[in-house]
């Protein structure tokens, strides 16, 4: 069966699917996306993904193509016609079809709405074979990380840089200051030396992850201690563990940055509670019922 994607108010065989040359997000790069993962048929921490979708569209400026209402109904019509229970639901606004100028269109124009749906491997059940290496690299992207642009060019090289050493993520660095930022499309965490759970707070210099807030808020739930705090790269290269988080990686252990073992090198004890905690809040904890 051939996939079906929603563009631009039909739901279209993706072979088929396209948008105007003169589409500002292919132009420019003037739009927003969010990814969404699916469990089950359930669309998890949906509110928290169309909260951060409604405010990186605030941040440049363009309007919600259609009520929050309306785009849940579009989300799950997309999975329904692709038959996806276990999956990741991809959607992407831009400003629109207008003629090639770098200043907005004086004369308003309709958001353009792209929404895709693929099948993914099943939920991660062993933490030990979940663990992964990683690389260190310094952080060239633009100033405002916090807006989920579709411009992901300087985070496309640097995935490429991490793979081509056989890892799965490349740490972001300010080498101004030498402290972390996060991870070229996830959130970098670690726990450090003297065991306390860490990662960057949330500022310009970094993108709000959903994973991010929902992880927080089950360690809030649970009574388990974490600081919002920078720390920088000889910080990270005495941690005891290490973890990326985000829609498509959960709680994700890296045991390997930079060749170098993280702690012992195996998934630690935080990591192995995060991820027994984060798979209760995916599989259905009241958290993330709905």
């Amino acid at each position: 069966m051939s996939r079906i994607a929603y563009v631009n108010g039909s739901y279209v065989p993706q072979p088929d699917a396209s948008v105007n040359i003169e589409d500002r997000g292919y132009q420019f790069g003037d739009g927003i996306y969010e990814v969404v993962h699916l469990f089950n048929g359930r669309f998890i921490d949906e509110d928290l993904h169309l909260a951060r979708l409604e405010r990186s569209l605030r941040e440049i400026q363009l309007p919600m193509p259609m009520p929050r209402a309306s785009l849940r109904m579009v989300l799950r019509e997309v999975a329904r016609r692709n038959r996806v229970t276990e999956g990741l639901l991809y959607m992407q606004v831009t400003r629109g079809v207008a003629r090639r100028d770098h200043a907005f269109p004086s004369k308003p124009i309709a958001p353009a709405l792209v929404v895709t749906v693929k099948r993914i491997a099943p939920y991660p059940t062993n933490v030990d074979r979940w663990g992964a290496a990683a690389i260190t690299m310094p952080d060239l992207r633009w100033a405002r990380c916090d807006i989920k642009t579709v411009n992901l060019l300087p985070n496309c090289l640097a995935r490429q840089a991490a793979r081509e050493k056989g890892a799965i993520e490349a740490v972001l660095f300010d080498e101004a200051t030498g402290m972390v930022t996060e991870g070229a499309a996830t959130s970098f965490w670690i726990v450090d030396e003297a065991g306390t759970i860490r990662t960057r707070p949330l500022s310009d210099a970094i993108l709000p992850g959903c994973t991010r807030a929902a992880l927080m808020a089950e360690l809030q739930d649970a009574g388990i201690a974490f600081e919002e705090r920078e720390f920088s790269m000889e910080e990270l290269r005495h941690a005891r563990e290490a973890f990326i988080t985000s829609a498509t990686s959960f709680v994700k252990p890296i045991t390997k940055i930079d060749d170098a073992p993280v702690g012992d090198g195996q998934v630690g004890p935080v990591v192995r509670k995060l991820f027994e905690i984060f798979a209760r809040h995916v599989k259905g904890a009241m958290r993330n019922a709905a």
